[in-house]
């Protein structure tokens, strides 16, 4: 019987012993194998691979996929018009040389994030001081991007990381940077308001100007030609008259009489002091006063 446990026993022990031995690499995994301490290989291939059993050799994990550095918050910065600008950025990163990034930080990812935070916020600043405002937020943004990737990937490279991107999320003015550059606009905005204004009011003085100018042209003109029309028309008008009258000569005296008494009493109270033998009544009398068939103008 005690044959068999310690039999049983010694199967156990072989088993655990065996499975020390073997260990599995994942396609996401690297595997650093430790002897004693020390580093006695690197695994990056997925497999199933053995070693020495504790505390002989040992294996550590570590991440082999695209990791992110996204930060919590937006950095301030001072760009080179002294504007204060907040960047908010994130970059993925992954381990390049395990041997290298163990050394560096142990194996410890927390302590690798925040030495690379420090190389991207250090590469920030040297990139978006030399640039205005303008050029980080639009016109140069691809440009500083590249740039913050190249300074980092190359300080990186001495810590075993490999940088894969760097991105800009977010670029925006400091609340004081938002309100003087406010201030600005709405100055321009006034500015141009007011010149459009200016312009305005010119061409609206010149149409004016220039309209009055065609109103009177034309009415002189109108004025000239009417003039024109009225002397022709009197013309006319006295040549028929002349003809008419011309055939009775005493018709016509008698007309241009009958004319004048019509102005000179126009209302009741028309009072004309003239001696009633003068020539201006001879057609109040009779036919035999002016000689002809004329016939005297009656009174009541």
């Amino acid at each position: 019987m005690n044959k068999i446990g310690t039999f049983i026993i010694a199967v156990c022990a072989a088993i655990l012993l065996a499975y020390s031995t073997i260990f599995v690499v994942d396609q996401r995994s690297h595997a650093i194998v430790f002897a004693l301490g020390e580093v006695k290989s690197v695994i990056s291939e997925p497999g199933l691979h053995f070693k020495l059993p504790p505390p002989f050799q040992n294996v550590l994990f570590l991440d082999k996929r695209i990791l992110t550095i996204d930060t919590n918050s937006a950095d301030r910065f001072v760009t080179s018009e002294k504007k204060n600008i907040l960047v908010d950025s994130y970059v993925k990163w992954r381990i390049r040389d395990p041997r290298l990034y163990f050394v560096s930080f142990n194996g410890e990812e927390r302590r690798a994030q925040d030495r690379m935070s420090q190389i991207i916020k250090s590469a920030l600043n040297d990139e978006i001081t030399k640039r205005k405002v303008g050029e980080v937020i639009s016109t140069q943004r691809g440009k500083v991007m590249d740039a913050i990737k190249k300074k980092v990937s190359d300080e990186t490279k001495h810590i075993g990381v490999e940088i894969v991107d760097v991105r800009l999320k977010r670029v925006d003015y400091a609340e004081q940077t938002n309100n003087s550059v406010y201030e600005r606009m709405k100055a321009e905005r006034n500015r141009e308001a007011n010149g459009l204004r200016s312009t305005g009011t010119a061409e609206k003085v010149e149409i004016s100007a220039d309209a009055d100018k065609q109103r009177l042209v034309i009415m002189a003109e109108a004025n000239r030609e009417a003039q024109k029309l009225r002397g022709a028309g009197d013309a006319e008008a006295s040549q028929i008259y002349a003809q008419a009258f011309s055939q009775n000569p005493e018709f016509y005296k008698f007309y241009r009489s009958l004319e004048a008494y019509t102005a000179s009493f126009k209302t009741k109270n028309d009072v004309l002091v003239v001696d009633p033998n003068s020539e201006f009544f001879k057609y109040f009398k009779g036919p035999s006063s002016v000689g002809g068939n004329t016939p005297a103008v009656k009174t009541k």
